[in-house]
This record gives structure tokens, sequence and C-alpha cells, in this order.
């Protein structure tokens, strides 16, 4: 049995609506009806229709709301618009917005029949195209991740299996272990990858800046708010939106929160209209939420609607077999990048990796080695290129010295001023933003501000 395709019909004339309605039943089309853009738009997120035929100009929006919205679903069906001779410019422009093609009214069944067929053939393209690559993702796996550890191999088979999944996701793990990376392939893995990934860092913002992105502001809803800006939520319609650090979130933020995940329905700050989003959302925290809920930091009920499916990041030294294949890694990034393609490391300096129980995680081991593939001026990694702080608590002599390296030493004060010099790239880099620019190089913002003070760096 050959199934029949199906097309949405939208224009407010109702004998425009039935005319074309009929004549695509008696060519073997499954049609359904929509008057308006709101009619439309939840006509196409129940049926998934193939073909989306619409009038430019509705009573409630345009037709380009039509298309800005059909490219947000899931299964993205071919718009095609209806114009008037004197609104071509209009059809042209729903075209670069994503329209497949458009026609003048009155329209004529032959040349209606010729765009359908040509629509449903680039349709036919593109879904063999995405299932695909999609095949060839599966076949060839993870290849943004480290994992050679059981427990990452353990983590890796849960993200696989809740990946296709509409669950709500909490990640929990230390601060740099990765968290974000296992975000980005849930999504990678899910049915929403061609659809947007958006961030939110929760502990960057306070509470207000915090609203304002997430769910957007009106003009005028707050001093400097000067136009209308689109929170995150927003943009991630249709895809999947990543709060990290939830745990940062102030009550209002929460009881907003929560209302989103109920029922998929905000206002804009300063707004009255109420708007309603498909998005997957991912939480992540270094925080033990089920404490904070015990200690009133955080509402019991958005901590049960988040913690639908949890995945617990181990920290680096619970996985140490990923260690080495990481450093392997990262020497060949920051190699690669910086021009030093045949740089290596000796057994000496790798032993000393080995041993350090990495606190800031793989985002420290990530940091450490861009420092030192940055400043080694040899072919060869050694132990003196390693971060003095790092040797010292490993308490291994760099080859040549019968103690570890000392803070008095001459070496130990050339290690200091490149990493001064680190530091302040670092700085420059951030725009000054000293939490951006711990988080950057792997440390603790109080680690940060002593380095500073230290090094007296203004």
């Amino acid at each position: 049995m050959t199934i029949r395709p199906s097309v949405l019909i939208v224009d407010d004339e109702k004998n425009i609506r039935e005319g074309l309605s009929r004549f695509l039943t008696a060519k073997d089309y499954e049609v359904r009806l929509a008057e308006n853009a709101v009619d439309a738009v939840e006509a196409m997120r129940e049926d998934n229709p193939d073909i989306v035929l619409t009038d430019l100009k509705l009573p409630d929006q345009d037709g380009l709301f039509v298309v800005e919205m059909a490219r947000k679903l899931l299964a993205e069906p071919i718009v095609i618009v209806f114009t008037a001779y004197g609104t071509v410019e209009t059809a042209v422009q729903a075209m670069k917005n994503g329209a497949h093609d458009f026609l003048v009214k009155p329209v004529h069944p032959d040349a209606l029949e010729a765009v359908l067929a040509r629509a449903l053939g680039n349709k036919k393209i593109r879904d063999e195209n995405r299932d695909l690559k999609k095949e060839l993702q599966e076949k060839q796996g993870h290849t943004n991740i480290v994992a050679e550890s059981s427990k990452m191999q353990e983590l890796l088979a849960t993200v696989r299996q809740v990946a296709p999944t509409q669950s709500t996701i909490l990640i929990q793990g230390e601060s740099g272990s990765g968290k974000e990376v296992v975000a980005h392939l849930i999504h990678e893995w899910s049915d929403r990858k061609e659809m947007p990934f958006v961030t939110v860092h929760c502990a960057a913002l306070n509470e207000s800046l915090l609203l304002s992105e997430l769910f957007g502001h009106e003009k005028g809803a707050f001093t400097g708010a000067n136009e209308r800006k689109i929170g995150r939520f927003e943009k991630a319609h249709g895809g999947t939106l990543f709060l990290d650090e939830i745990g940062e979130i102030a009550e209002e933020g929460q009881v907003k929160l929560l209302r989103v995940l109920q029922n998929g329905e905000f206002e804009r700050v300063g707004g009255t209209k109420t708007l309603r989003v498909n998005v997957r959302l991912i939480c992540a925290t270094n925080k033990n939420l089920a404490e904070e809920v015990r200690n009133g930091r955080f509402r019991e009920d958005l901590f049960y609607r988040i913690n639908v499916i949890r995945l617990d990041v181990p920290p680096l030294r619970e996985r140490r077999n990923d260690i080495g294949p990481l450093i392997h890694f990262f020497i060949q990034y920051y190699a690669r990048l910086n021009n030093k393609s045949h740089l290596t490391i000796d057994e000496s300096a790798s032993a000393i990796l080995l041993k350090y129980d990495w606190p800031g995680n793989v985002r420290e081991l990530k940091n450490v080695i861009e420092r030192m593939v940055v400043l080694c001026n040899q072919k060869v990694l050694c132990p003196s290129s390693i971060p003095l702080d790092i040797r010292d608590q490993c308490g291994i002599p760099a080859p040549g010295e019968s103690a570890p390296v000392s803070s008095g030493s001459l070496q130990g004060l050339q290690i200091k001023d490149m990493e001064k010099d680190f530091i302040q790239k670092k700085l420059i880099e951030t725009g000054g933003n000293k939490l951006k620019a711990a988080k950057e190089l792997g440390i603790a913002r109080k680690t940060l501000y002593r380095k500073i003070k230290e090094y007296g760096i203004s």
C-alpha cells in the first residue's frame, strides 16, 4: 500500500481552500485545511504534512510566519506560498526565508501539479540524505569524546539509550568533568540534531539578566530594553536547551522554568502574550541538588521535573585510564592549532601528568596541555614544561634535579614568568573577565585572584 503525500492548505478564503482540496484529493493527496497562521502551526505540529501551501496574506499573521515555524519542526515540511500579482517581492522574500517555491493567484492546476511534483522530489532527496547522514554517524560512533575507562563506556551506553527520547535530563558532575560535552552528545544522537543546540551558563548571569536571556523581553520592559529580545527558549524551539549550573537559578527563575516544563508556556519579561515552545531540556550542575532541596535553596517540584533521567559524569581521578588518551588527544589538537605538528611528550613528563589528581578535571588537563604546547620551544614536551605546582604536588623531580623544583630556583622563576604571561594572555582574550579566564585556565577563581596578586598583574 502506497502512503499518500499529505498537504496542508492555509488560506482565509473558503472557496479557495475547498477548491484546492477537491482538486488535490482527486489527485490522491491527503489534505488538511487551515484558515489562519495559528491553526496552520497547530496542524503542522499534529500532522507533520509533507507540503504546506499557504497564502502570504492571512488574518492573524503573514505567510512568512508559517514559513518560519515550518523550518523549526523536526519533520520540516516543504512550504509553497501563494501570492497575488502585486506581492511577488514578498514571495521572493519568503523563498529567502526558506520557502521552496511560490505560485501566483489564481493558481493554474497544471502549474500546481508541477510545483508539487518538484517539491515531493526535493523532499525525498533531502530525507534520504538526512537518513544517510544519521546512519553514517551511528556507524562511526562518537568522535568528539575520549572514553577508554569502563565508567565512561557505561555512561556513553546510557547516553545512546536516552538520546532519542524526549525526556528531560540532569547531568551531575564536578566542574570541568565534561558535562557540556555529554549534553552536546545527547543532542547529536537525538532526532533534534538538525535543530538548534542553545546553551545558557546560569552562574554567569544575575537574576534579572538570566530571566531576560531565558525568556526574552519586550521593548521598554526595563531601563535599557530599547528593543524586543528573543530569549533562549524561543531560539531553541524544536531543538535542545542546555542549562549549565542550573543550581544557581534564583527562586523567581525556578518558578518560571517550572511552568515551561509543565506546559511549554511562558511570557517574555514585560510582556503579556503567552508563547509556546517545543524544547528538549538538558540541565547540568556540580551541586548535589537533592541536598539543595533539603536546605530550601532549590524547589522540590522543579527538582523532580528535571531529574527524570540523571547522568553522573565521573571526575577524571576516577577514570584514570582516560588521562593518557586525553593527554595525547589535546597535544595533537593544540600542536596542529599552533603549527607544531611533530610535537610529542616524553615518558617522564607523561608519568607526572598521569600521577596528578586533576582537581579541575578535563578542563584543567586541557588548559595545562595548551599551556605546555604554546610555551614549548622544542619538539618534545619534557617535565620542565609542566607547571611547577603540578610537579610539586606529585613529588616527582624533573630530570637532573635531586628534589622537586622549588619556587626559589632559577628554573622555577622562569616557569613562573611563563605562567604569568599565560595568565595575562587569557585575561586579554576574555576581556578581563576573571570568572571566564579562571574557567578556561582550569583553576579556581580564588586561585586566579591569588596569582594575579602574586604576579602583580594589572
